[in-house]
């Protein structure tokens, strides 16, 4: 098994993060499905995230909780 689905997961969460705008079911669903239509852009299935990662919505859901968008200029 490859690493692609984690390294496309990794790298959409670093540029994507600050955008979400909060951990409540709707915009960790929000997330997931902006990050669904970047994925299939890129000829990558949700299901291959999936296994080599787990549950997409955890592994969201855990970025959001624990992002520190560090001091404000």
């Amino acid at each position: 098994m490859g690493t692609r689905g984690t390294n496309f997961l990794h790298e959409w969460l670093i540029e994507n993060l600050a955008t979400i705008t909060g951990s409540d079911i709707i915009s960790v669903a929000d997330a997931i499905q902006r990050m669904t239509r970047a994925t299939k852009l890129r000829g990558i299935g949700m299901q291959e995230i999936e296994e080599e990662t787990g549950s997409v919505y955890d592994t969201v859901l855990d970025a959001i909780v624990h992002h520190d968008p560090g001091l404000p200029e």
